[in-house]
């Protein structure tokens, strides 16, 4: 059956209609009154809604709508801006269902394994953030009783966020109460592959907070998301995407002397110790670090598998018939694990990686998931293992974004960290091992932003996030990422008169 065959209500898929984008607490269209289509991955092809292109007009709207709300935000006592993110926080979870079934149909991912947990983590953040927002206070310096010397910790301004599509609500919980808390107003470009979620959690946040303070559009990164970065009322940039753009972004932010953050991508080692292959709980840490049931979309999967010669074959055989007993379908049915890569071009992309591989000889494959058929006709891939590569090969090397694993064999500990290491990304890494000595040992000397020891979940609020080399400059998630990548620090020095 193709998707022209199958009926969109048959899929839970919902009637399509135009969601309108936010500027100053209004929900508007663009300036030029142009529309662009979002279609579901769930069904190839198939429309769910129309967002507003957004010009520079929009931007340069958004931008001014930022910068007047900017005074009277960050003059607020913390405690008024902690109530409204606790607001937010509780408003999220009362409408959780809804923002998982709209991310499950926006990004495809599975509404039991990925969308639900994406919508609590975002709620965690925004209470997180609320918590610790008195935490933005300076210092002041023992000097003497004539002097009254004190930093401030102050707000850049206006936040440009520019949202990625595989995990947009959690990525908007990194950036969005993070900003607010400090005192800063945001305009957040949405993923024009997956804009619906966001724009959801942009109606719940505008009924907590003051018009202007947080302001959502939509349109292409090439228009929107470009005219966000070079607008001169932009303060800071906070990116989180591709390596290839981040670079540009970057140049075009830096260039004018704006703040900026990049969160960029990963190819994660995951580095297996022959000691903790009888580990009960192994296997199933392995599954989550590979990020499958995101479909392999994250910066984060651990998807350069290291095993040790050892228990190479044990632990391979083990992991495969775990990922192959994966269900992969419409990512709104409770039973599915895998849903649907985002669109068209990822689907390729991922696709020509694994074709690649498979072409290759001397490569095993221990999992074929390419031709994964589901319902719906949706852009559906299994997860594939390809094994006995070495860490020269293309896809040891390049970030596939997609569920592929690479299972490389290793006899020396200071082989396999030397192979870790050898990559010009730094994200995130995963250790496995009952011996703390080796563990610690091993993380301290791999070159990344985070190091997982025996688990394999994704980040929690309060941890330092961010990368390596070209997987990004910041951190987030924490307090004190929120301070250094979201305020400016103010010295005051005053000599006080004697009596």
């Amino acid at each position: 059956m193709t998707s022209t065959q199958i009926a969109p209500e048959s899929l839970g898929i919902p009637e399509p209609r135009d969601y309108p984008m936010m500027i100053n607490g209004e929900w508007v269209e663009s300036a030029n009154s142009e529309w662009r289509e979002v279609t579901t991955p769930i069904l190839r092809g198939h429309v769910i809604g129309r967002t507003p292109a957004a010009s520079s007009e929009d931007v340069n709207r958004a931008v001014n709508a930022a910068r007047a709300a900017f005074p009277g935000w960050k003059s607020l006592h913390f405690s008024a801006r902690q109530r409204a993110l606790g607001q937010i926080a509780d408003a999220i979870e009362e409408r959780g269902e809804e923002l998982a079934r709209l991310t499950a149909l926006d990004t495809g991912n599975a509404i039991r394994t990925q969308a639900r947990p994406e919508v609590a983590a975002t709620a965690n953040l925004f209470r997180y953030f609320a918590g610790v927002a008195g935490e933005v206070k300076g210092t002041v310096l023992p000097a003497g009783d004539d002097q009254l010397q004190y930093t401030r910790q102050e707000p850049l301004g206006v936040v440009g966020c520019i949202l990625p599509w595989n995990s947009p609500l959690m990525i908007a919980g990194f950036k969005f109460p993070a900003a607010l808390a400090a005192g800063n107003t945001v305009v957040a470009k949405a993923a024009e592959a997956a804009p619906l979620s966001l724009l959801l959690l942009a109606e719940i946040c505008a009924e907590f907070l003051p018009a202007g303070v947080l302001n959502v559009i939509t349109g292409s990164g090439r228009e929107a998301g470009e005219a966000l970065v070079q607008h001169q009322g932009v303060d800071k940039v906070s990116f989180t995407g591709s390596t290839s753009v981040g670079k540009h972004v970057a140049r075009e932010a830096m260039g004018r002397l704006a703040h900026v953050s990049l969160e960029l991508g990963g190819k994660n080692p995951s580095i297996v110790f022959p000691d903790a292959a009888s580990d009960d709980d192994l296997i199933g840490n392995l599954l989550l670090s590979s990020r499958v049931h995101r479909q392999g979309q994250s910066c984060t999967a651990g998807s350069r598998l290291f095993l040790h010669e050892d228990i190479y074959d044990d632990v391979l055989d083990r992991l495969v018939s775990v990922l192959g007993g994966q269900v992969v379908g419409n990512p709104l049915d409770e039973a599915t694990d895998m849903g649907a890569i985002i669109n068209e071009t990822q689907f390729n992309s991922v696709s020509s990686f694994v074709d690649d591989g498979l072409s290759t000889s001397g490569i095993s494959v221990a999992l074929n998931g390419s031709t994964a058929a589901a319902d719906g006709a949706g852009y559906y891939m299994g997860p594939t293992v390809f094994s006995g590569a070495d860490n020269a090969w293309r896809l040891s090397r390049e970030e596939i974004f997609g569920p592929v694993l690479v299972a490389i064999p290793w006899r020396d500990e200071a082989e396999v960290i030397k192979m870790a290491n050898d990559s010009h990304y730094g994200l995130a890494a995963y250790v496995w091992t009952r011996d703390i000595d080796r563990a610690l040992t091993t993380a301290h000397a791999l070159e990344t932003g985070w190091v997982q020891v025996n688990q394999g979940g994704g980040q929690m609020v309060g941890q330092s996030y961010g990368g390596y080399k070209q997987s990004g400059l910041g951190r987030e998630v924490a307090l004190e990422g929120m301070i250094a990548g979201f305020t400016q620090t103010k010295q005051v020095n005053v000599r006080l008169r004697s009596r």
